[in-house]
């Protein structure tokens, strides 16, 4: 069976697709990256494809009347290139719900918090003015609101007493560089599945114990 073929859809830096790019260039992963696209052009994601033999294209939502046709646009730079699986790798546009249909079960996003709760935009600073002792980061299938669907994995950080939301964000970046790739594996290697808007891993194992914030003294 060939590598499952990603479309990494991308709007700045790319530092979650960098580590796609990272895994992928093991001839062992069972997925390769087909085409990165950006929403906004000469973006540091761009070069990192390119540097990387990848290749990528440019659709500039500015340029399309309205939402509909970008979309379009982009479903065709996908699907010309034979794209199998959507990671949305920090792309900062909201997807309709015709985007989402066409590629239901076949698109999966990244978020910076321990989802369903702090969905949206400022996830660390609300997390540390709640009062939470933990966060991290989730994968999941993509629905058609936001920062919904079915979890597919997730990793968990602690809030230290003196974090603000830059350094909680470092922290939770370092397992997204992770748990990213490792969804993608799952989904390549057909263990990830929807079952009644639940994920169903096959083999998986639950880590043993449990977390406590503060530590007991």
């Amino acid at each position: 069976m060939g590598r499952l073929r990603l479309g990494v859809l991308i709007s700045g830096r790319g530092s979650n697709l960098q580590a796609l790019i990272d895994a992928c260039a093991d001839p062992a992963y069972p997925a390769e990256i087909a085409l990165v696209v950006s929403n906004v052009a000469g973006v540091q994601g761009l070069t990192r494809a390119a540097d990387a033999g990848i290749a990528t294209a440019v659709v500039d939502h500015r340029e399309y009347d309205g939402r509909g046709p970008f979309e379009d646009a982009l479903h065709a730079a996908l699907a010309d290139a034979g794209v199998e699986l959507v990671c949305l790798a920090g792309f900062m546009r909201l997807l309709t719900d015709g985007f989402v249909a066409r590629w239901h079960d076949r698109m999966i996003n990244i978020h910076p918090s321990l989802l369903p709760a702090f969905k949206g935009l400022d996830v660390q600073q609300r997390a540390i003015d709640a009062g939470a002792r933990f966060s991290g980061c989730t994968v999941h299938f993509v629905r058609p609101a936001m920062d919904a669907g079915p979890i597919i994995a997730q990793a968990v950080v602690p809030i230290h007493g003196d974090d603000d939301a830059d350094t909680l964000a470092a922290r939770i970046l370092t397992q997204e560089h992770r748990l990213f790739p490792l969804a993608v594996r799952l989904i390549a290697e057909g263990r990830a599945r929807v079952v009644d808007e639940r994920v169903v891993i096959d083999g998986a194992r639950a880590p043993a114990g449990a977390l406590v914030n503060p530590e007991p003294a």
